[in-house]
């Protein structure tokens, strides 16, 4: 009997529309494995890309930076409160042990003198007036006893209050290391990062980046022209006060000086750390963070800028610069970038205040 079933056809053998419709499909797979591999690797960076790539590294370590800061600056206060504490609790812990021995003096004296009722010990005594005025004596032993007890007391409680409060203190710092600790990471993690990007630069674009090519004066040519630079300014644009004038002499004393977190001179400087140094040699204390800073004296308007106002840039407050006139102001940029004139415009704006 003859087979009814349909023979198998080889799908490379069959028809014309199938043996096309298999060449596509091998011929597509074929492309998109060539496109998986070199086809669709990423095109390298451009210069400009790699700038603005090393420009946010820098400034997400100027942020984690001005962390590290406010965290020294309490874990600081910590260290220096424990060490009080410290010191207190010895004085204290002298204290409680004078007391005791003195207790200890006086139950000793009780234990050798106790025992034998007073009625009996009066009859026994040769001489009944003296054991009455010795008993009138030991009364007010026994009163100085009740003191000596209470002053102990009073001594351990106030040790254990001071101990307490030392351990608080403790945990604190420690909570503060770990915090400082952990911004360290990120600063230099990131400046890690910047650096590798900035080795794929030409050398000319690196110079560009480390150097800081905003168009203000060479760094150089201002270093050695700072007397003369500080006159111009104050001649055209006079600071609103004697201080603001010694807070702008000081920033122009310190360019050309490298940048270095968490630095506040007199050799190098992070940008709140400049600010800080510049205020300072003229009596003004300012805080030590740019987050802080900003709210250090009066806020103004940027039109009412005048030479040794505090300027700050981006949304988080993250950089300080010392304004000295003409939109331009002093400040310490990154590593690598030494201290500098740079105008105001070449960052994000976000106010400007005036200490008092």
């Amino acid at each position: 009997m003859a087979s009814h079933r349909k023979p198998k056809q080889n799908p490379f053998t069959g028809s014309t529309a199938a043996r096309t419709a298999v060449t596509l499909a091998l011929a597509g797979a074929a492309t998109a494995t060539a496109l998986d591999g070199t086809g669709h690797a990423a095109p390298a960076p451009t210069p400009t890309q790699l700038k603005a790539q090393v420009a946010r590294y820098y400034q997400e370590a100027e942020v984690a930076t001005d962390r590290y800061n406010g965290v020294k600056e309490r874990a600081d206060r910590a260290r220096a409160a424990l060490d009080r504490l410290t010191d207190e609790a010895a004085r204290k812990t002298e204290r409680l042990n004078a007391a005791r021995n003195a207790l200890g003096s006086y139950a000793t004296a009780q234990y050798r003198s106790g025992g034998v009722p007073v009625g009996v010990r009066l009859l026994l005594s040769d001489s009944p007036d003296r054991f009455l005025r010795d008993a009138s004596l030991a009364d007010r032993a026994g009163d100085r006893q009740a003191i000596a007890v209470a002053r102990v007391r009073d001594e351990l409680r106030d040790v254990r209050r001071v101990r307490t409060t030392a351990d608080a203190r403790l945990a604190e710092l420690k909570g503060e290391q770990a915090a400082l600790a952990a911004h360290k990471h990120i600063i230099e993690t990131r400046l890690e990062e910047a650096r590798r990007l900035l080795e794929k630069l030409p050398s000319e674009e690196r110079a560009a980046v480390e150097g800081g090519d905003t168009g203000a004066a060479p760094v150089a040519h201002v270093a050695d022209t700072a007397h003369a630079a500080v006159d111009s300014v104050q001649a055209a644009v006079p600071a609103p006060s004697s201080r603001a004038a010694q807070a702008v002499a000081y920033a122009y004393s310190a360019i050309g000086k490298p940048y270095v977190w968490g630095a506040t001179g007199p050799s190098a400087f992070d940008c709140s750390g400049l600010t800080q140094a510049a205020w300072q040699a003229a009596g003004v204390s300012l805080p030590r963070t740019t987050y802080t800073q900003i709210n250090a004296g009066r806020r103004v308007a940027r039109s009412q800028l005048a030479p040794g106002d505090l300027v700050f840039f981006y949304s988080g407050i993250s950089h300080v610069g010392l304004y000295v006139g003409h939109g331009q102001m002093i400040h310490a940029p990154h590593p690598g970038a030494p201290v500098r004139v740079a105008p105001i415009s070449e960052m994000p704006f976000a106010g400007a205040s005036r200490p008092v």
